[in-house]
């Protein structure tokens, strides 16, 4: 007897989606159930070759479609590794997937532009409910021996109990919507098939009936043949020749190999002879996946040995920072029967991944190349090649190379450009770290640099507050942050005479007294636009907040105040009586925290002295 189950609310609300959606592709329903019909036949061939239990298993590999115009049905049924009743409630009525949430989260309530999300998320089994209103999946689990069926119309619910069903595998009959009835057409199914899964690497065959007249006038009779016939090409695209292939091959392998909706940006076919053999294609696309930055991402590589599926779950195929890429790798040398823990370990796919990701890398290089390509690319991905300079020390020169930066000075600058374009009064390549590109352009410290004619590197990623304090140098340039001493030395400011020292030790006295603690120490200075500036040597406030974010504070760094005495301002408070230096030197502290995107100690005690100040000139 069947037994009724309530859907995940995530799945209830991607169902609400998919039925209420004006998504207008459809179509990707069939190569979605195809793809998953492909996984089971994968994991079967692999366990008929590893695990005893079935390796006696009569295993002929293939998809099988059957399509009804008049009931407006279309089944499609594999002989793959099939589903048990655990099985239907965990991959039928809960979504594993990572980033489902981040998916979900990102839907406006706007159909048009939320539909427009499906195809970059990947929907898998739940898109037959966008054009059907009742699907039946029976299955029955390879090596066992009872059969079940799981039932639902998509609305919060479904059923599951025993069936009767003769081999192993899984069988969904789509009942198809009123509306979306001309799916279940021979040619419809045609040309989606070659459409999207032409390069499915087992056969996909479609049975159908075929009318024809026998005779003439009144002896004239219809004669129905049932014909079976084949619609794929049922080979692994990656081990056909590359000359063999069309631009259009690879981008229908991408789409059934990702799920993704859009062209890929490039792809990188390899074969490789010699001491080791093996095959491999790589796609870099166009969007970031939805998972990219979640700790439990789906790795995008499926790995092969001599054609035979071995996991698609191995985030050790290439650099967790190329997590990003798409493909396949298909070795000849690996054993067939290796366990994920001799994978970890084997010297053979070592040397694979690290060919791999060099040639993935120069790949990204040949994009740079083009400079609107390489933006489009770099906006996606450029902080996942950040995390690449503190995990791949082997390609750090390389990734060096592929970063991009805006400066004080330039937008999309690398870091070759911008020594190219350093004075020769200039002895290392000056960066700021903040949260923000506007706050980190208005730091007063900044424009002493930029008085020199030396150009800063703005850096406002999370990430960079890790990286660039390790990077250590870019051919042989040392990277500095504008608030270390090294930089500050470098900067070469002009020293200020004993003359002018003693003409401000009063405003020096009063500054002191008026911030206390809040200071380290104040200085006279003579560069930059800003009335004072706060050096706070190693500063790195994005820092500070990732460990505030973990719960743990960063020892606490007094900024020095140095007071630029060109600065009008600052020379009328050489003249100016005490309490008008205590009240500028609290205002115009407060000012540059806010400017530089701090917090005020007291915001209450500075808004009580501008209030008064206004007071004052009114």
């Amino acid at each position: 007897m069947a037994t009724k189950h309530q859907f995940q609310t995530e799945i209830t609300q991607l169902l609400d989606l998919m039925i209420h959606s004006l998504y207008s592709n459809k179509e990707i329903f069939l190569r979605e159930l195809i793809s998953n019909a492909s996984d089971a036949l994968d994991k079967l061939s692999y366990l008929t070759l590893t695990d005893e239990k079935l390796k006696s298993l009569t295993f002929t590999p293939s998809i099988d479609i059957q399509f009804d115009e008049t009931k407006k049905t279309i089944t499609i049924e594999d002989n793959g590794i099939g589903m048990n009743e655990a099985d239907m409630k965990e991959h039928l009525g809960i979504i594993a997937k990572s980033g489902t949430k981040s998916f979900l989260a990102q839907l406006s309530g706007d159909k048009k532009k939320d539909s427009a999300l499906i195809g970059q998320f990947g929907v898998g089994f739940y898109s037959a409910f966008m054009v059907a209103h009742r699907v039946v999946v029976q299955s029955k689990k390879a090596g066992e021996d009872k059969a079940y069926a799981w039932v639902s119309e998509g609305k919060g619910e479904y059923e599951v109990g025993e069936c009767v069903k003769d081999t192993q595998g899984t069988q969904i009959t789509l009942y198809l919507r009123e509306e979306e009835a001309h799916f279940a057409s021979r040619w419809e199914i045609e040309n989606i098939i070659h459409k999207y899964s032409e390069h499915i690497a087992f056969p996909i065959y479609l049975h159908y009936t075929e009318s024809s007249f026998e005779g003439e006038g009144d002896d004239k009779k219809e004669v129905k043949e049932n014909i079976t016939s084949q619609i794929n090409t049922a080979k692994a695209l990656w081990k056909i020749p590359k000359a063999e292939l069309k631009d259009a091959d690879y981008k229908e392998f991408y789409s059934t190999l990702s799920h993704d909706n859009n062209e890929p940006m490039r792809w990188i076919h390899t074969k490789v002879e010699g001491n080791l053999e093996y095959t491999t294609l790589f796609y870099i696309p166009q969007k970031a996946p939805f998972d990219l930055y979640r700790v439990d991402y789906q790795s995008g590589v499926k790995l092969y040995v001599k054609r035979v599926f071995i996991t698609d779950d191995d985030k050790e195929l290439l650099p967790p920072y190329l997590r990003f890429v798409r493909g396949v790798i298909d070795s000849e040398d690996l054993p067939l029967n290796v366990s994920r823990e001799i994978l970890q370990q084997n010297k053979i796919l070592a040397n694979i991944k690290s060919a791999s990701t060099k040639k993935i890398l120069g790949e990204i290089g040949n994009i740079a190349k083009d400079e609107e390509s390489y933006k489009a690319f770099y906006e996606q991905f450029g902080k996942m090649l950040k995390e690449g300079l503190y995990s791949d020390y082997e390609n750090k020169e390389k990734i060096l190379e592929l970063l991009r930066f805006d400066s004080f000075k330039v937008e999309n600058l690398s870091f070759k450009a911008y020594k190219d374009a350093m004075s020769s009064e200039q002895k290392s390549i000056y960066y700021i770290l903040g949260e923000n590109k506007d706050t980190l352009k208005n730091t007063p410290l900044l424009e002493k640099f930029a008085k020199k004619g030396f150009d800063v590197l703005l850096l406002s990623d999370e990430i960079d507050a890790i990286v660039m304090p390790m990077v250590g140098e870019y051919d042989k340039t040392p990277l500095r942050s504008i608030n270390s001493k090294e930089a500050l030395e470098e900067l070469g400011e002009e020293s200020i005479d004993e003359a002018t020292q003693k003409d401000y030790e009063k405003v020096i006295k009063g500054f002191k007294e008026a911030l206390g603690e809040q200071i380290a120490d104040v200085k006279l200075s003579s560069l930059g636009d800003a009335p004072l500036t706060l050096i706070k040597e190693d500063s790195n406030p994005m820092m500070a907040n990732l460990m505030a974010q973990m719960g743990q504070k960063m020892p606490e760094s007094k900024p020095t105040l140095e007071l630029n005495i060109t600065h009008p301002i600052v020379k009328k408070l050489k003249s100016a009586k005490k309490d008008k230096i205590a009240q500028s030197a609290l205002l115009l502290f407060g000012a540059t925290l806010v400017l530089e995107g701090g917090t005020l100690e007291n915001a209450k005690a500075f808004n009580t002295q501008l209030n008064e100040l206004i007071l004052q000139s009114l």
